[in-house]
């Protein structure tokens, strides 16, 4: 999972104690974001069209498309396909390599 998200996203992980826990830095402090923890799953894998009974993450992305490319190479899966949000911009769903939903936000004011 670790390797994942650094490859995906540029990621810093950073073990806490002899914790299963990672500490996250998600991007440099002076830009915008919020950093996180990792903790690994205590109950089962989610199955395909089950109901979303977790909290999903959004990650700003400058281009979903580009994204995409990135995730399929990684061994992930696109879980919704890229939408228009109205004034906002394009999201998109996807399934990392563990099966956990993350959501890709790029900004577009034009999006329709």
């Amino acid at each position: 999972m670790i390797d994942f998200y650094t490859s995906l996203f540029a990621w810093k992980f950073q073990q806490w104690g002899d914790r299963e826990y990672s500490q996250i830095e998600t991007g440099p402090a002076d830009q915008a974001g919020i950093n996180g923890g990792l903790v690994r799953r205590r109950g089962s894998t989610p199955v395909e069209s089950q109901a979303v009974n977790v909290f999903v993450c959004a990650v700003q992305v400058t281009s979903v498309d580009e994204f995409f490319s990135k995730v399929l190479s990684l061994g992930a899966s696109v879980a919704i396909p890229k939408m228009p949000i109205a004034g906002v911009g394009w999201l998109a769903y996807i399934r990392d390599s563990d099966s956990n939903l993350i959501a890709l936000m790029q900004p577009d004011a034009a999006a329709k």
